[in-house]
């Protein structure tokens, strides 16, 4: 297992509150823009959270009062136009490999949205697991709007289980903004706090779940992602196989025990 709590990226922010690890894009001044380089090491420092024993959850937070504004226009979208379709198709493979890795890390992923996020950004707060808001986000899928589909790094496939297909439709067709009000009452967020206090709700819930049962939190993320195909049948026996495989954690155990002592159970995640 690796240890992360030293990372020092180059393209991003990182630091560590207690167990979980805090991310933020780190270009304020122009609405923290995704460019080449911000994209793989962002994949591959979720990619490297598999290994990672000192991380027991995520938030990945708002900079400057606002999220993400997408990728770059001066440094993605105009080189883009530069390759060819072998060139085109390795940089749409990375940006969702993002999402991928994201949705396949083991620890629960938080985004606390303030402000401007969108395109790749609200992917990114969309691959996350639970996401909390400000009145003021303002969330768009503008993939349309610079002349391409609504289909970008899973948004498709995401944001109708998310929200439903037919609100799912309307703003990848429109490309619109999704205002908090909507993005509440609609399932996008799981609430809404003032700007100054979401970044500190978001860790406070992370750190609630960093607390544990950690390997019952990996178990429900693989599942929440796998059962998505599967048929109900399929679904509940994979679930009698996971939850027995948790039941031979020592969090199961310790569980009970402060039951019986009537304590609260101190988690270790084993």
């Amino acid at each position: 297992m690796s240890a992360m709590k030293d990372l020092q990226p180059r393209h991003f922010r990182w630091r560590m509150e207690g167990e979980v690890a805090v991310v933020c894009l780190d270009r304020p001044e122009r609405k923290n823009p995704l460019s080449f380089d911000s994209y793989a090491e962002l994949r591959d420092t979720f990619r490297e959270l598999v290994y990672a024993d000192d991380v027991k959850a995520v938030v990945f937070t708002s900079n400057g009062g606002n999220f993400c504004s997408g990728g770059d226009v001066h440094e993605i979208i105009g080189p883009l136009l530069q390759r060819d379709m072998k060139g085109l198709l390795e940089f749409t493979r990375m940006t969702g490999d993002l999402v991928k890795a994201i949705r396949g890390c083991p620890q629960p992923v938080i985004a606390a949205i303030d402000g401007v996020c969108v395109g790749a950004g609200a992917m990114i707060a969309l691959a996350s697991d639970l996401r909390l808001g400000t009145p003021g986000a303002k969330t768009a899928f503008l993939f349309t709007r610079v002349g391409l589909a609504g289909c970008d790094m899973g948004a498709c496939a995401l944001l109708p289980r998310v929200i439903g297909q037919g609100r799912a439709a309307e703003l990848l067709f429109t490309g619109r903004s999704m205002s908090a009000e909507e993005g509440e009452r609609w399932g996008f967020f799981n609430r809404l706090a003032e700007p100054a206090a979401v970044e500190g709700e978001a860790i406070a819930l992370a750190q609630q779940l960093a607390a544990g049962p950690n390997f019952g939190h990996m178990m429900t993320k693989t599942m929440l992602n796998q059962e998505w195909s599967m048929s109900i049948e399929q679904a509940v026996e994979a679930e009698a196989q996971a939850q027995a495989i948790c039941m031979q954690t020592r969090d199961f155990q310790r569980a009970y025990d402060a039951f019986v002592a009537k304590a609260k159970p101190a988690f270790a995640g084993d």
